[in-house]
């Protein structure tokens, strides 16, 4: 018994930890772009074998079982969440009465840090997620700092006043250009606000991703 506490410990450990190497290091993985950032791509397209000591050749054709693992991994890669956080949304999703797939990718963009990257204030979903814990984003007139906070229909979010002219903030502008947010969030530049106007739906949701496959991968 001695030894199996310690197993035990490290397997919980696991469970919570979001992984904080190198992030071309997944998406070489899993051979796409997981962050939206476009040095990813050109990564992938210089660089595009699995890492490791025979990356430069690809996994041959998967079992079920090994696309619904990986369908799973790509997921929780680009939202970055651990293995545990990444799984309570899907039990959240299965109790729910929609459909179980369309429902975990509902939860997952309707994510503080998310919303920050839809909207084109953050360039990738890990710059949302610093900005929402550093507090610099307001949410209906509060301050929030937790980056999984759940928005909702006619939730209002702004830049804090003492930050809106921070540099972060006018070079993401700049490189973001034209980018139209979806339907769902309604974008005012001037004003650098956000407005929540409805909860997103299958077209919104990332194309790279088939939720299905993990929807599959959990039920096993």
């Amino acid at each position: 018994m001695a030894d199996v506490v310690p197993q035990e410990r490290e397997k919980s450990k696991f469970l919570f930890m979001r992984y904080t190497g190198p992030k071309a290091r997944l998406c070489r993985r899993e051979g796409v772009n997981l962050f939206g950032s476009p040095k990813y791509q050109k990564i992938l397209q210089r660089n595009p074998n699995i890492p490791g000591m025979h990356g430069s050749k690809r996994a041959g054709k998967l079992t079920e079982y090994g696309k619904q693992l990986r369908e799973k991994q790509k997921a929780k890669r680009m939202f970055g969440l651990s293995e545990r956080q990444f799984h309570n949304y899907y039990v959240r999703a299965d109790k729910s009465n929609e459909v179980t797939g369309d429902k975990l990718f509902e939860l997952l963009e309707r994510r503080l840090d998310n919303v920050l990257y839809r909207a084109g204030f953050a360039l990738t979903r890990m710059q949302g997620r610093q900005f929402a814990s550093h507090g610099l984003f307001l949410v209906n007139g509060r301050k929030i700092d937790i980056p999984s906070y759940e928005v909702r229909i006619g939730d209002k979010i702004e830049i804090k006043d003492s930050k809106k002219n921070s540099p972060v903030f006018v070079k993401n502008k700049e490189e973001t250009g034209d980018y139209n947010a979806p339907s769902w969030v309604k974008v005012d530049p001037k004003k650098q606000t956000i407005e929540i106007v409805e909860l997103p739906s299958t077209q919104h949701f990332e194309s790279l991703v088939e939720p299905q496959l993990i929807v599959e991968f959990y039920s096993r």
